[in-house]
């Protein structure tokens, strides 16, 4: 991953399958690679301080195995003794005798404390950078989630600890095809809390399934569903003539559900995608569904105005959603803000031009920081005069939403991706 500067969802799966390995490996292969991209900031931390040196002067492939023993040491169950001995073989096979003594030097410094000894050692003293550091998280991410809680700031520390973890797989049944109830039969999985089409997982490889294979089920996490789901459920002013638009519908999985809810009603959605290689992803997930994909840039579509509803789901840092891409925590920065809300604003001004009098616009984010959530939106209505729905309304029985009229999920209260949402309706 480090090499190719790829996400380890996205190269692991494959290198499993290229190495064959039993179930049992191939589960503690990943759980080593995503736990150590997860805590790479901790890690590194302890790494430097015991090897007397940066971790940039290190070579690439001893730094890998030094964060994986360190890993191993700090936040896992294996024995120091098999977690340093597995290291330093593995270097003095591959690098000779010398680059294995460093190793071994390392990490028996670095298992002479635990995890908590190292965390009172290394951490900052100020309380956002404390549980930052604890909780593997850069300072910035963790003052930004801080930010976004408000008066619930107290909460930080649950919430860092929730994002630290790896998340339960969440599936979406597919409206008309099968219901929640019949797919966690199925499965053995657990009807979900807050979406009435969302079943909880407790492991394996959803992909092997039956109803996901043939197209009834898919794997998305349950606040992504309540996106969709707060869509449709928002009232408009006059009829709706089932004319919906999803304008960032990559990779497809809102727009897969926004089809089949569509279709029950004899409704059309239409998508749109800027780039060719997502657009495809777009058209397998909503095949066989009345979803019309256009590759083109949501800013200036060229389609036809009049939509009833509109989902805006911006591209955004996706700092909600680390759990799902744990190493993106460390490639993002507070630079990559400015440029991301220049997009969420322009995208969000180009929805409002193609919505209808009396329609509705959701406008999401995977993010729950305040520049691209509460200000986008803000700076929409006061440009437009653009009517705030309350979005906790449209998802009833879901709980401790914040103070509205946005709705913003959290993962340590819902178990969910943390998802923003804001409904909006254009004036008659």
């Amino acid at each position: 991953m480090r090499e190719r500067d790829a996400y380890a969802n996205l190269v692991l799966p494959s290198l499993l399958r290229e190495r064959r390995l039993a179930a049992r490996d191939a589960a503690f292969a990943t759980e080593l690679a995503y736990g150590a991209c997860r805590s790479l900031g901790l890690l590194d931390a302890v790494i430097a301080d015991c090897a007397g040196r940066a971790v940039a002067d290190i070579d690439g492939p001893l730094l890998d195995v030094l964060r994986l023993g360190v890993y191993q040491l700090l936040r896992t169950r294996v024995g120091a003794h098999a977690a340093v001995d597995t290291s330093v073989d593995l270097v003095r096979a591959e690098f000779g005798s010398g680059k294995a003594g460093f190793v071994n030097a390392v990490l028996r410094r670095a298992g002479e404390r635990t995890a908590g000894e190292w965390v009172d050692r290394l951490a900052p003293r100020d309380p956002v950078g404390h549980l930052a550091f604890e909780y593997a998280h850069p300072t910035w991410i963790a003052q930004a989630f801080a930010d976004a809680l408000g008066a619930h700031a107290d909460e930080l520390r649950a919430l860092l600890a929730a994002d630290d973890e790896r998340p339960a797989v969440h599936l979406v049944a597919r409206p008309g095809d099968i219901t929640a109830e019949e797919l966690a039969l199925v499965t053995g999985g657990e009807e979900g809390r807050w979406s009435p089409y969302a079943v909880y997982l407790d492991g394996g490889d959803p992909g092997k399934l039956e109803p996901v294979r043939e197209g009834m089920a898919a794997v998305q996490d349950e606040g992504s569903q309540l996106v969709a789901l707060t869509l449709t459920r928002a009232p408009l002013l006059g009829p709706d003539a089932g004319r919906w638009l999803d304008l960032c519908a990559g990779p497809g999985g809102k727009a897969a559900l926004l089809g089949a809810l569509a279709d029950i009603d004899g409704g059309r959605v239409d998508a749109v995608e800027p780039a060719e290689h997502r657009a495809d992803l777009v058209r397998k997930a909503t095949a066989g569904l009345p979803v019309s994909v256009y590759v083109t840039d949501g800013r200036d579509s060229g389609l036809a105005p009049g939509y009833d509803r509109i989902l805006v789901d911006a591209p955004c840092t996706g700092l909600g959603a680390l759990r799902r891409r744990p190493e993106a925590r460390w490639r993002r920065t507070p630079a990559d803000v400015r440029e991301l809300t220049v997009l969420q604003r322009e995208l969000l001004g180009a929805a409002w031009d193609l919505l209808r009098p009396g329609g509705v616009i959701v406008y999401a984010t995977c993010s729950p920081h305040l520049p691209e959530t509460v200000a986008v939106v803000g700076d929409l209505v006061r440009r437009t005069g653009a009517e705030q729905l309350d979005t906790r309304d449209l998802l009833p029985g879901v709980t401790a939403l914040g103070d509205g009229p946005s709705a913003q999920l959290w993962p340590h209260r819902h178990g969910t991706d943390a998802m923003f949402m804001a409904a909006l309706r254009k004036p008659e």
